[in-house]
């Protein structure tokens, strides 16, 4: 199973990555929108160190023993914090219209994929709880470049989730390259 979950893994990443470059980078300008676009900021920022950890883990290595209990709680934290975003973006975005259309079907599908990832991951998250307690460099059998793909994709996220820390603590220059809204 570990296979099916590391595409769909890669796939996610690459709907995210256009989700968060082009609705809310280009077309909302999250960094630029000062204090209230704060919260919004941070909830992605955790869900990014979160998924930062997900990509780069799950192509190399086994949560084996107590060790897949912390993996459920970080994949359950993810759906936490997902809602919690779906519900402050719709405070955040009021003065925007509200979330995209695009972006809302957007939203949809990286639910429906990662409810599927989950889903396809739990087999193997039980046969992990049965082993001792280790965190085991255990490469699955799935192509080198894929396990890369996802390494980049760990650093791509950890870097957006550092940016969207950034601009939510209105650091200097962090709505760049956007200019800030005089926004308090």
């Amino acid at each position: 199973m570990i296979p099916t979950v590391l595409w769909l893994l890669a796939i996610q990443g690459a709907i995210g990555a256009f989700d968060t470059l082009y609705y809310h980078e280009w077309r909302a300008r999250l960094p630029a929108r000062g204090s209230v676009a704060a919260a919004e900021l941070r909830l992605h920022a955790a869900r990014d160190f979160l998924y930062a950890v997900i990509f780069g883990t799950l192509p190399w290595v086994s949560w084996e023993g107590v060790w897949a209990a912390t993996l459920v709680a970080i994949l359950i934290a993810e759906v936490v914090l997902t809602m919690a975003d779906f519900v402050t973006e719709t405070t955040v975005r009021r003065s925007l219209g509200d979330v995209y259309a695009g972006e809302r079907v957007t939203h949809a599908v990286m639910g429906i994929m990662y409810g599927a990832t989950i889903a396809l991951l739990l087999p193997t998250l039980s046969t992990w709880w049965q082993q001792p307690t280790t965190l085991r460099v255990a490469p699955p059998a799935v192509p080198e470049a894929l396990r890369w793909i996802l390494v980049v994709m760990a650093v791509g996220v950890f870097v957006s989730g550092v940016r969207d820390l950034y601009a939510a603590a209105r650091l200097p220059h962090g709505d760049w390259p956007w200019v800030q809204d005089r926004v308090v």
